[in-house]
Formats: C-alpha cells, structure tokens, sequence
C-alpha cells in the first residue's frame, strides 16, 4: 500500500513535540489504520484493519495493556 499521502498524527499528549512516541495514519485508502515510529519515518509501518484498530483501542482503554 502506498502511504505516502498518508496523514500522520501524533497524539496531543506527546512531550515537547520530540520524535519519541508513535504517529497514526487514519482513514487509508481501503479502510483501516497504520502506525510507525516517529523517529524513524521511513522505516517499517504496521497496518490494521478498521475492526483490529477499534479492538486495540478498546483494550487499551480496558487496562489490558497496564
């Protein structure tokens, strides 16, 4: 998949705007959601469909991963 008209986001809660945390692409062409390091742009991309990202999220929201 070409990502590179990708919109990446970082999460508001990121400190001081650095380059440690990750970026989110939402709405890919076809559905669903990548994620990549932002320190690393170019590097690898993890994708998911719309229903596995909601299921992250919802466990993340669960504690399930404290």
């Amino acid at each position: 998949m070409d990502l590179s008209g990708a919109e990446w986001h970082k999460s508001t809660l990121s400190q001081g705007g650095g380059n440690n945390c990750v970026e989110v692409a939402r709405n890919l062409p076809g559905g669903g959601q990548a994620v990549r390091d932002s320190k690393n742009p170019t590097g690898p991309v993890l994708k998911f469909t719309l229903g596995q990202w909601n299921t992250f999220i919802s466990s993340v929201k669960d504690g399930e991963f404290d």
